[in-house]
Order: structure tokens, then C-alpha cells, then sequence
């Protein structure tokens, strides 16, 4: 909500103050809900789902709703995501024109900035004080390999052992390396001490190449569905190494968001 800690404070006093109960018992730096503040929870959870519900509701008496939304999307989510969404907006609004711009994360922040979009999906890491974050989807990177590979890996490997094999990524710029980096110097490990074979462009290029080359690569699990389902491609564990990432819409900081905009990013979130 961009709101300071102070004025959060301030809500939750007023909260408490309103219905004469306290909602949070705190501990030092520690807060947690009291069973007034679990039931108030419960309730509020149902008024946000109502409200949804509510929103789906109304937005049938919407359909005239015209305009233009300028996008724009990172590759893995122009790809894999995206893509019914569009499909499912165009069909509740057809007047509203829709245009997507792809690139990777840096070069879609870029359009934002540049004012060259109205809205953004991102993948990265890095934040700008120019753009305003709002959360998507959750997303996780996992190591591929292709069956009956020579690397002597079968189900699981140690962090130790990854530094050692030939890996293939994605292109620096990119969304997916830079989550990638983030979780490897969370562990102490930087990317020039590992074994990059190669730099690719996009994911589908990456798939390909892990296909026919004794490599790990490092790809969105809701990009994987079809090569896991033939076979063609396997997922190999790391001992105690995750990669987790969040998809999130981007926009100026600062900036109004259009009624189609603030409408398109409350579709894709349902």
C-alpha cells in the first residue's frame, strides 16, 4: 500500500479501538494473532471474496467497455502464462484493443519507464524507485536434464555437485538469471565460478538444446508440461536449493491506472 510502519500501526490501534478487542499480541520485534484477530481474519477473508465475486458480477454489464491496453511481458511469461489470459479478457471486452510487447525483464521495466506501455509482467529481482510492484503469480526455477544423460546424475545432487556440471542458462538481462544469481549468492556461490556452457535467449531455445547436449538447465516449472509429459526431459533436485521467484505486474510509480488497466490485472489475478 506504499504506507509508512508508523501508519500501519495507526490502523491496527484504530481497528482495536473500534471493536474493543486486541487483534495482535506483540513480543519484541515478534507479532502474532490473538483468537479475536484469527476470527477477524476468517471474516475479512470471506468480505475479499465477496467482493470478488461481486466484482465478477457487475463486470457483465461491462462488455461495451472499450479502450486500448499496451502491455508488456517478459519472455517465459509471454510464452506460458500470458497467453489464455489474453484470450479470456478478449472475449468478456472485444472493444478494448490489446497490444503485448515481449523482451526480457530489463528491456519491459525499460517500456514502463519510457512510457511506452501502460502495464508490465516481470520476473527479476532488482527493483526501480520508478516502477510500482504488485504481485502476480508464484513461480519456481528447477534444475532439467535430459533422460540417460552421461553426467551421472540421477534423481538428486548436491549444491557442490552443480558447480562442477556444464549448465546451460538464460541470457544476462533476463528475469530468470538474475533469480537465478540472487539464490546462488544467497549460498555464497558466484555465476563466474560456475560451468556455463552457453547463454540463450529464451527458454524454448534452452529446451532444445538440453534435448540433445549432456547439460543441467534452469527453467520455469510451468514451462516444463510438455517434454516432462513425453518423457524428453526430467527434473533432477539440489540438496537443500531452491529457486523460487514471484511473477509481478508492473507499472510507474506514481501514475493513475486506467479503469482497463486496474480491470485487466484484477481478470488475470482471478
Amino acid at each position: 500500500l506504499f504506507i509508512s510502519q508508523p501508519a500501519v500501526t495507526k490502523h491496527i490501534q484504530a481497528l482495536e479501538s473500534e471493536y474493543g478487542v486486541r487483534l495482535f499480541n506483540r513480543s519484541g520485534n515478534k507479532i502474532y494473532l490473538t483468537p479475536a484477530g484469527r476470527a477477524m481474519l476468517k471474516y475479512a477473508e470471506e468480505v475479499y471474496r465477496l467482493h470478488s465475486v461481486l466484482d465478477d458480477s457487475l463486470n457483465q454489464y461491462k462488455k461495451s467497455m472499450g479502450g486500448i491496453l499496451r502491455m508488456g511481458a517478459s519472455t517465459t511469461i509471454a510464452q506460458y502464462v500470458i497467453p489464455p489470459i489474453l484470450a479470456g479478457y478478449h472475449n468478456r471486452y472485444p472493444g478494448i484493443k490489446l497490444t503485448l510487447l515481449t523482451g526480457n525483464s530489463e528491456q519491459i521495466a525499460d517500456a514502463v519507464i519510457k512510457g511506452e506501455i501502460d502495464l508490465g509482467m516481470v520476473e527479476g529481482k532488482i527493483k526501480s524507485r520508478e516502477i510500482k510492484y504488485q504481485r502476480f503469480l508464484q513461480d519456481e526455477l528447477v534444475a532439467v536434464v535430459r533422460p540417460g544423460n552421461n553426467l551421472g546424475i540421477k534423481s538428486e545432487i548436491t549444491l557442490k555437485r552443480l558447480v562442477e556440471l556444464p549448465l546451460i542458462l538464460r541470457e544476462r538481462g533476463s528475469g530468470t538469471l538474475e533469480v537465478f544469481e540472487h539464490a546462488l549468492r544467497n549460498r555464497g556461490i558466484k555465476l563466474s565460478g560456475l560451468n556455463v556452457q552457453m547463454y540463450l535467449g529464451s527458454t524454448e531455445a534452452i529446451k532444445l538444446y538440453l534435448v540433445s547436449v549432456d547439460c543441467v538447465g534452469f527453467i520455469s516449472v510451468r514451462a516444463l508440461q510438455k517434454e516432462l509429459d513425453s518423457g524428453e526431459l526430467k527434473v533432477i533436485k539440489i540438496k537443500n536449493f531452491k529457486v523460487p521467484r514471484t511473477f509481478e505486474f508492473i507499472s510507474l510509480q506514481g501514475s493513475a491506472q486506467s479503469g482497463v488497466t486496474a480491470d485487466f490485472i484484477k481478470f488475470a489475478k482471478r
